[in-house]
């Protein structure tokens, strides 16, 4: 990681905090999850950085990112990742987006179409109406200020036995990225999400959907994405949870390259 460039990005009123492995490689963009940030995607990235100039994005409320007193919609979301793109002047690219970072980037994909050529989404927050007000409605932002309140140890600890085929230094970097998430980030479960099916049906770029057994994503979901997109390709990665990026690195990465090699260099093939 010692030659990576770390740097801000100003845009819509705000820095944007990432990390870019560079290199004149075809750039593939990552999009972390709630309560993650760009470092979070570190071992992934050592497995792609040969193959794909990697850039690594805080979101808004995350990580060394700005904090602003409002303005955590997905749109504001997408609209910053649209900003960092123009602001590096980058060529079409493939977009890659975790769990709130998934559906982040399923919305930029249906704006801008043009600035992809390629859209992965791993296991995005695509969740029912029902479910988005459940969410809104329990603990979760009041559970976050209670571990802001532990220490690093006391946190890692909790996460090593949740999680123990978890790597140590993955874990580590979980919990640094807990601490660097504001409360701020949390305006983003308030419903209404943008309707997922709506965005999936008008997206016209190679997609791929990867989510496992135990994901937010169903295999009825997937296969009800197929019908509304026919471009949507779906893989499966069997044992693993929301975080199967975490949970099967080298199984993910390998999925995530065979996908990017299938669509070549032209984003309309």
């Amino acid at each position: 990681m010692t030659d990576w460039n770390i740097a801000v990005c100003e845009t819509n009123g705000i820095n944007i905090h990432y990390t870019r492995t560079g290199g004149g490689k075809p750039t593939l963009v990552l999009l972390h999850g709630l309560t993650a940030n760009g470092a979070c995607w570190t071992n992934l990235a050592y497995l792609l950085e040969k193959e794909y100039d990697i850039i690594m994005p805080d979101a808004r409320g995350h990580g060394e990112s700005s904090v602003p007193d409002y303005g955590y919609r997905y749109e504001d979301h997408a609209n910053d990742v649209i900003g960092l793109i123009n602001s590096l002047r980058l060529p079409p690219l493939v977009l890659l987006g975790h769990s709130m970072g998934g559906m982040t980037a399923a919305v930029l994909a249906s704006r801008s179409p043009k600035l992809l050529r390629g859209l992965i989404l791993a296991d995005p927050a695509f969740l029912s109406t029902k479910v988005q007000r459940e969410i809104r409605d329990s603990d979760v932002d009041d559970q976050h200020r209670r571990i802001l309140g532990k220490s690093l140890e006391d946190l890692v600890a909790d996460l090593q036995s949740r999680h123990p085929n978890r790597s140590s230094d993955t874990i580590e970097l979980i919990a640094r990225a807990r601490f660097q998430t504001s409360m701020a980030a949390f305006d983003v479960l308030t419903p209404p999400n943008p309707d997922y099916k709506q965005l999936v049906s008008s997206i016209d770029v190679p997609s791929l959907l990867v989510f496992g057994d135990k994901s937010v994503v169903s295999t009825v979901v997937a296969e009800e994405l197929q019908r509304l997109n026919p471009r949507f390709q779906v893989d499966y990665i069997p044992k693993v949870g929301h975080g199967l990026h975490y949970d099967q690195p080298e199984r993910f990465a390998a999925v995530v390259g065979s996908f990017i090699r299938s669509i070549g260099t032209d984003h309309n093939s």
